[in-house]
């Protein structure tokens, strides 16, 4: 599973979507972060302080869906994850809810 893509909203900040493979030890599908920011390189880096250090954004192959920015707008942290492949019944989780799942170590993601 790879995937990623961004939208920039009228604003001029911009959504960024990621498929990522599942941090977890326990071989459960990926999940989708969603993230809101200024630009695309700060959305990048505000994955990267919260410990996933090598996520990279290639290219814009599976932007957020209008359900997803709508989501992660009216987040208050704007920052949500979700299992991926995404699934009506699941809801989206506060990005707090995933990072207390990670083992320690650090892993390569590059969308």
């Amino acid at each position: 599973m790879a995937g990623g893509g961004f939208c920039r909203l009228p604003g001029g900040d911009v959504v960024v979507a990621l498929d990522l493979p599942n941090p977890c030890p326990s071989g459960a599908p990926g999940v989708r972060v969603v993230v809101h920011a200024a630009n695309r390189a700060r959305a990048l880096t505000r994955l990267r302080n919260l410990g996933l250090r090598a996520i990279y954004l290639r290219g814009n192959t599976a932007p957020p869906t209008p359900d997803e920015i709508t989501a992660v707008l009216h987040h208050p942290d704007g920052l949500i994850w979700r299992g991926a492949p995404d699934t009506a019944e699941e809801l989206w989780h506060p990005i707090r809810a995933l990072l207390r799942t990670m083992t320690p170590q650090t892993t390569r993601y590059v969308v």
